[in-house]
């Protein structure tokens, strides 16, 4: 019996724009298994940011419902919220978001810390994950020292740092060359088979997502696999 970390189940999502509703998800269904990677691929404008948004509980769905590792989410009052993505979700963005004032290993220390872990516990297992990545040398530089490919690799490794059950991921090597996207995305899949966790990675980048468990896209606010 397969193992749902996220399940999205006749997802609906609508804004009020103009005095007009538009409708950008209709009835999406989606989900996810234990240690798999799915891209998804699909034009700027079809709902990719909004669903990662919703999957990873940073916005309300206007109908249907997000299950994170079988618990349903729509019942659950805004701390519940925020406690489950702190535990169990971790998020990639296209540009980093590191915070400037701190070292690259401060900056993957700060979300264990917030978790109730020690100095001592948080600062032993950010510089493995760093080490993991091949960035350990790096540790004291802070974000403006560090090189675009170098940053991202630390913005994965506060992502992965509270061990979450899911990775989301929008457009992750968006800002980098060709050749250390590569690079940085082949960091990122061996640092997520090696946890077992599991990935939905929205991407523009064909070349990524061919190196996914599988591809799939959004038609007409619908998932489907192709």
């Amino acid at each position: 019996m397969s193992e749902h970390v996220l399940q999205i189940k006749n997802l609906h999502m609508h804004y009020e724009q103009g005095g007009k509703v538009l409708s950008i998800l209709k009835g999406a269904n989606f989900a996810l298994e234990k240690g798999e990677t799915v891209a998804l691929v699909a034009p700027s404008g079809t709902g990719k940011s909004t669903l990662l948004h919703v999957a990873g509980l940073l916005e309300k769905p206007s109908e249907g419902e997000v299950l994170i590792g079988g618990i349903a989410t729509s019942s659950l009052d805004d701390n519940a919220r925020t406690a489950m993505r702190r535990s169990d979700i971790g998020f990639v963005y296209q540009f980093h978001h590191l915070l400037p004032e701190f070292t690259a290993l401060e900056n993957v220390m700060m979300p264990q810390m917030i978790a109730g872990l020690s100095y001592k516990e948080a600062a032993e297992r950010s510089g493995q994950l760093l080490e993991y990545l091949r960035i350990g040398d790096r540790a004291t530089h802070r974000p403006s020292e560090l090189s675009g490919g170098e940053q991202q690799r630390v913005a994965i490794a506060r992502s992965v740092a509270n061990a979450p059950l899911l990775l989301l991921a929008d457009e992750p090597t968006g800002n980098l060359d060709p050749e250390t996207a590569g690079y940085v995305f082949g960091a990122l899949k061996a640092l997520v088979r090696q946890s077992g966790l599991s990935a939905l990675i929205a991407t523009h980048n064909h070349d990524i997502a061919a190196m996914m468990d599988r591809r799939v896209t959004l038609q007409d606010g619908h998932v489907v696999s192709f």
